[in-house]
Formats: structure tokens, C-alpha cells, sequence
């Protein structure tokens, strides 16, 4: 019996000593050690090269993150996306260039991406937020798929949220003044380096086209487009919105040479047509139309 009282009066005598501790010991011998949190990845368009294109919100994210990443540029240059995010970038933050080689082994680019994917979830397990930037959209022949799903294999519970950007071919078309695509036609967006089979397929299918990269091969592309006669109904616009900005509404009036990295096409077979015509069409399928 005494041995007993002996035993709740040590628990008691130790439990008004905890009590009596100061606020900080409780505090610290209370509360567990609060796990970090993983930071957020955004995929950031920054549209096709003029600031005033960019979004709203792709701003405000700009803001907000603590690290910043982008696909490297040709040679040592600062990468085009990173100088037009720059205005909207905290001061200080980190700005990471990740390298995303060219190359038909698929054993390199695996590693490659790997390894950037690994950069991007040292920042993100580190507690920061962080974006990787894009020119035009994220999901549009961008590095930053290839990021996405490379990361999300590794890390399926990562989070990952796209911040869509205003195109090139948006852009494009707004300053030369072009419908894209109205009523019930089809709008076709490809790359010109493809097969020049491949590249007739396509003119010849659709109503409207917007061919990308045509650098590499746009000497192919025109005797495609001669071919189809759709040459007068094609419009070029290098570096839109850039110093530099080169449009030809002729295509018999192109510069020689291999037109800028920045260049794409905009072909459309009705292009020649009263736009009369078109508006009538377009009314009588209202129904098919954006609302």
C-alpha cells in the first residue's frame, strides 16, 4: 500500500514539474517536427516574345515562385523566355538553365531529362515553388512536356500546374490580320521538319494550316505549297512581336536564304476569296461556331 502511494506521488510531483516548465520547453517537447512541404512546379508560357502578351496570372506566379528554370539557348546566351519573364521575377531568385540536347539517342535524352528533372525536384522538396518557362504555351511543342512526364514518373505525387501562354501563331495571325479558322473548318498545327509526303497530306487535308519550324526545311515547304497552289494563300512571319520581325504576304517576294528559328507559316486555301463569302458561310453555321 505505501509503495503504492509512494508511486502516484512520484507521477504527480513529475507532472507539476512539467507543468511548471517554461512556455518554450512545453512548446518544444509538445508539438512534432512539422514536416516541409514539397513546393508546387508551374509550366509558365510567356507568349511569343512582346511582355505586354503575357498573362495575368502568369505574372502573378512569376511573382511568387522561389526558383525559376529554362531550356537553354543555343551557345551561352540568356534563353528568349527567361528576358521576358525577367520584369516579373522576384528579386534574387534562382534562375536555372536546363540543357535538352538534340540528339537521336534515346538513351542521352532519357538521361538528360532525367537529370533536369532531377535540378527541378531539389528546388521542390527544398519547400519553394517553381516555374519552368516556356515561349508561347507549355503544352505546344515545348520542353516542358517532356519535364512534366518525367518528373510525374519519378514522382507521381508531385504537383504540377500549366499556366497557358498566347502562341506564336496567335500572334501571328492578329498582326497580319488573318482569320485562323471560323464555322466548321479545320485547323491544322504541325511541324515542318516531318516527311514531305506527310507535309502534302496535311495542306491538302485541311482548310487552314499553321506550319512551325520551317527553318530546316522551308525550301521543301514552298515547292509543297507550288505544288498545291497554295503559295499566294501563304503568309511568313518571322520573329513575330521581336526585333526583327520580318513579314511576307508574298511568298514570291521571301528573302534568300534559311529563314529565322522563329518562323512559321500561315496557309489558308479560301484566302483569296471575298470575305463576303465567308461571313455568309459563317452565319448559315452559327451553330458550329465558339460561344
Amino acid at each position: 500500500m505505501e509503495t503504492g502511494l509512494r508511486s502516484l506521488r512520484n507521477v504527480a510531483a513529475a507532472f507539476f514539474c512539467m507543468l511548471k516548465r517554461p512556455r518554450w520547453m512545453m512548446s518544444t517537447w509538445v508539438k512534432p517536427e512539422i514536416q516541409r512541404q514539397r513546393g508546387i512546379l508551374y509550366g509558365v508560357g510567356v507568349g511569343p516574345g512582346e511582355p505586354d502578351l503575357m498573362t495575368v496570372k502568369a505574372v502573378r506566379i512569376l511573382n511568387s515562385v522561389g526558383a525559376v528554370f529554362a531550356a537553354a539557348s543555343r551557345g551561352d546566351r540568356e534563353s528568349l523566355a527567361t528576358r521576358i519573364a525577367a520584369p516579373h521575377l522576384k528579386a534574387g531568385v534562382s534562375v536555372t538553365r536546363l540543357t535538352f540536347p538534340m540528339t537521336f539517342s534515346a538513351d542521352k535524352r532519357a538521361a538528360s531529362w532525367e537529370e533536369n528533372a532531377r535540378q527541378v525536384l531539389d528546388a521542390l522538396d527544398a519547400g519553394k515553388d517553381a516555374a519552368f518557362l516556356t515561349l508561347g504555351d507549355p503544352l505546344i511543342y515545348s520542353t516542358f512536356g517532356y519535364l512534366m512526364r518525367t518528373i510525374r514518373a519519378m514522382v507521381p505525387e508531385a504537383e504540377i500546374r500549366v499556366i497557358p501562354g498566347v502562341t506564336s501563331y496567335q500572334a501571328a495571325a492578329a498582326r497580319v490580320g488573318r482569320v485562323l479558322v471560323e464555322g466548321e473548318e479545320t485547323l491544322t498545327v504541325f511541324s515542318g521538319v516531318g516527311d514531305p509526303e506527310d507535309l502534302r497530306r496535311r495542306l491538302a487535308q485541311a482548310e487552314s494550316c499553321v506550319i512551325l519550324k520551317v527553318y530546316r526545311n522551308c525550301g521543301r515547304i514552298l515547292e509543297t505549297l507550288d505544288h498545291l497552289d497554295l503559295r499566294p494563300s501563304s503568309v511568313l512571319v518571322s520573329r513575330c512581336g521581336l526585333d526583327g520581325e520580318v513579314v511576307v504576304e508574298d511568298l514570291r517576294d521571301m528573302p534568300q536564304g534559311t529563314p529565322h528559328y522563329l518562323s512559321l507559316l500561315l496557309v489558308r486555301k479560301d484566302a483569296g476569296r471575298d470575305a463576303s463569302d465567308r461571313s455568309s458561310e459563317t452565319h448559315e453555321s452559327a451553330g458550329a461556331g465558339s460561344f
